[in-house]
């Protein structure tokens, strides 16, 4: 959930001042000396080793280039046999220092006229301008545009200074004559610059009044966590304290990532727990749903999946056990879908991504759901990536409108030491009704 604004208010402070003379690619570079010598990155060697790396390589345009196994031999010293298909070391420290960097921005950072990031999916330390709040005095105007490295010599610097003086009188005697009209703000203009992948899929979200609620599983246990705990079962555990209130590591970053991406699209959302959510929230609001039915239990209520269905198997040695059933197999699919057995370490689970109308055809509704909380989790993080999303929408119809079909996608998860490591995109049906 997003409790505040990251870069609405600007206000100047004498150290984060940077000359107008200094070249970009200067500036951009002081501005990740001052992060690196930060107190939140203050202990936290290995990520001050990776920004500086990569912000070296960003800089130099050659970010592209840089892979886990360049990050992980180095910047981390890892061996030569170092396998990032199985060691997802690099991902973590990566995702580390994205919390970190957001984590600066919002406390001691949060005057910086200069905003680093590191993209979701890549490598890559993007720089740019922050934006200044209307009314406020000391920003340098530019839009909320990714900004590349570039030099630009001092005479043309002063130039531009001068011409953006005479414009800005200018502009003063024009506003006079328009100011009855409406001028798209920053934040309108931003947005063309998000990826066209995370527009067109959230495409649905972003056009109501009303922002979307993001609904997150909370499955009812009993017990306690001294002593243990298990699933609530009405017949046996009828009359027992019930809790309510837990949910798995998996939806947690899902959140995490989703409330990244509408930020970049300059859209909240809402957060509530599945246990709290009632009829008439369905009915009346775009939707997005983290975990399956069996614990999301809002899901068991309204239209849901119809291709990839979950269901708890009554037979067989698996008995019990969550599957996703593949209602309509097609050539050489199987019937049922299960993650690794419970007796033995999670290496492996499935996942769904649908979209469909609410129960309001003016509404929709996202699915995330896997027969675990990482399946949940790489099912969110599937969308939240550039290169994963522009594959899956390059398998969908979209409408005239440019809108995407309501659709279900099924996604095979490899999982290593509880983190989703590798996700793959099994099948796709796109629904006729």
């Amino acid at each position: 959930m997003r409790c505040f604004d990251t870069f609405v208010t600007v206000m100047l402070h004498p150290v984060t001042l940077v000359s107008p003379f200094m070249s970009e690619r200067d500036q951009f570079s002081k501005q990740v000396d001052r992060l690196a010598n930060s107190s939140t990155l203050h202990g936290s060697e290995s990520l001050r080793k990776l920004l500086r790396y990569l912000a070296e390589h960003s800089l130099d345009h050659s970010a592209s280039g840089v892979k886990e196994y360049q990050i992980a031999t180095e910047v981390l010293g890892r061996r030569a046999d170092f396998d990032p298909q199985v060691d997802s070391a690099i991902r973590v420290q990566a995702g580390r220092l994205r919390g970190k960097l957001a984590e600066y921005y919002a406390s001691e950072g949060a005057d910086d006229p200069i905003l680093v990031e590191l993209p979701k999916g890549t490598y890559k330390l993007h720089f740019r301008h922050r934006v200044a709040a209307p009314g406020k005095e000391g920003s340098n105007g530019r839009d909320p545009r990714l900004v590349e490295p570039q030099q630009t010599a001092p005479g043309w610097r002063i130039a531009s200074i001068a011409l953006c003086v005479a414009l800005v009188a200018s502009l003063a005697v024009v506003a006079t004559l328009v100011i009855s009209r409406k001028v798209p703000s920053a934040l309108d203009r931003g947005i063309e610059q998000v990826p066209a992948e995370f527009r067109t899929i959230w495409k649905p979200f972003l056009s109501g009044e009303r922002e979307p609620w993001l609904v997150f599983s909370n499955a009812a246990f009993v017990g306690r966590p001294e002593t243990g705990m298990r699933y609530y079962n009405s017949v046996r555990d009828s009359g027992g304290q019930i809790w309510d209130h837990y949910t798995g590591v998996g939806e947690v970053l899902a959140v995490h990532d989703l409330d990244q991406v509408f930020g970049m699209l300059h859209h909240r959302i809402r957060v509530k727990r599945g246990s709290l959510f009632s009829l008439d929230d369905v009915k009346n609001n775009d939707l997005i749903f983290l975990g399956s039915p069996s614990e999301n239990l809002t899901l068991g209520e309204i239209p849901s999946t119809q291709e990839f269905i979950f269901r708890r198997l009554v037979q067989g040695v698996r008995k019990g056990d969550l599957a996703i059933v593949n209602v309509h197999p097609q050539a050489n699919e199987p019937e049922t879908f299960l993650a690794s057995p419970s007796t033995s370490t999670l290496s492996e689970d499935y996942a769904v991504i649908g979209l469909m109308p609410g129960l309001d055809p003016a509404r929709s509704v996202m699915i995330f759901a896997g027969t675990t909380t990482f399946g949940t989790q790489a099912a969110a993080e599937y969308v939240c990536r550039q290169d994963s999303l522009r594959d899956l929408l390059s398998r969908l119809s979209t409408s005239s409108t440019g809108e995407v079909q309501p659709f279900e996608a099924l996604l095979h998860v490899k999982v290593t030491r509880g983190v989703p490591v590798e996700t793959q995109l099994l099948a796709v049906r796109e629904r006729t009704h």
